[in-house]
């Protein structure tokens, strides 16, 4: 077969195919009596060998390797390969990630598009310093996509920088929540605890709430608590039993306990609420310390179950016990009633 013919059923060049034998990949094993390249089948498929590791990424060095050392195993070459790739698929989403962001302000010059490509150069140095400064000091004329910012606080560890981050972004005038509901599908932790701190700073965002109630599920203890604390705070009786446990465990159970209170301004919750402490109160497993932060989060719940578990537990057999329930007993018959339950929704639905 001529070299034409191969060219046209192989769908490589006649240039690519005189390169082949210029290098020894792809030799034609004869040649016509007037001298033209004679390709044998065994030479053709030879050929489609080439390409196929052309179409891995291999370069035609390492292909020629490939083929003609019989020791030859693929498997660092081909590893290499994937690194190579991963790398520059990384820096070609980063890239697209850049051009999106630009895109999304719509610049009507290029003068706003090199002010936007600063603020992403600033946003990615490697001075703490420089990024908060990026996202404070930034001009008031020169938006900052949602997105871009809730990409750099998901990778953003300087806690000041972050708490700069989280501020802009809920002030961004955007959303940002896709990109953070995604952050907390990340199997590393850090990231999923930097995605809920900074939902929970926009709670007036779109799907802010649905993001938060899947984070109750989270593996992570802390992800898991913020996102209870700030439902809580909306009134979604979900975060009950993880507010408890926080009052037995103890992180943040000051907290807990004022939440506790505000989801115990509807009955129905309030009851639930009380069993779960009575019962926590009551646990073999409750040492001194635990039963008193029980105790002390009994106070911020409405109703007068609490009262009378108060009353009762100022009779412990544990002195401590005793002295703090005597003390918020006192504290409760002092403090003016609370609003009915459906006046405080009014209100807060009026918020």
């Amino acid at each position: 077969m001529l070299i034409g013919d191969v060219a046209r059923h192989s769908g490589v060049s006649t240039r690519m195919l005189r390169h082949y034998d210029a290098l020894g990949l792809v030799r034609p094993t004869g040649r016509t009596a007037g001298g033209y390249r004679a390709y044998s089948a065994e030479d053709v498929r030879k050929i489609f060998h080439v390409e196929s590791l052309r179409s891995l990424g291999l370069s035609l060095k390492q292909i020629g390797r490939a083929l003609e050392d019989p020791a030859f195993t693929p498997s660092d070459l081909v590893g290499d390969i994937i690194r190579r790739t991963e790398d520059r698929l990384a820096q070609e989403q980063e890239l697209l990630e850049r051009l999106r962001a630009i895109d999304a302000l719509a610049p009507t010059d290029w003068q706003g598009v090199l002010r936007i490509v600063e603020l992403m150069r600033q946003l990615n140095s490697t001075s703490a310093a420089h990024r908060q400064q990026a996202v404070l000091g930034r001009p008031e004329d020169l938006p900052v996509p949602a997105d871009l910012l809730a990409g750099a606080v998901l990778t953003e560890t300087d806690p000041h920088v972050a708490g700069a981050l989280r501020w802009a972004l809920a002030r961004s005038g955007g959303d940002g929540v896709a990109t953070l509901q995604a952050g907390l599908h990340s199997e590393d932790a850090g990231i999923r605890r930097r995605a809920v701190l900074a939902i929970v700073e926009m709670p007036e965002a779109p799907a802010a709430a649905a993001a938060l109630t899947g984070a109750l599920g989270d593996p992570d203890t802390t992800v898991r608590r913020h996102a209870a604390l700030a439902l809580g705070r909306q009134g979604v009786a979900a975060a009950m039993p993880i507010l408890v446990n926080m009052v037995v465990e103890g992180p943040n159970d000051v907290d807990a306990g004022e939440v506790l209170g505000m989801l115990s301004l509807d009955p129905g919750c309030a009851d639930r609420i009380m069993t779960a402490l009575v019962d926590e109160l009551a646990a073999p497993t409750a040492d001194s310390a635990t039963r008193i932060r029980l105790t002390q989060a009994l106070v911020e719940i409405e109703g007068t179950t609490a009262q009378e578990v108060l009353r009762r537990l100022a009779h412990d057999d544990d002195g401590a016990v005793a002295l703090v329930a005597s003390a918020l007993a006192g504290i409760r018959e002092e403090r003016p009633l609370q609003e009915p339950a459906d006046e405080h929704s009014r209100k807060m639905g009026a918020r």
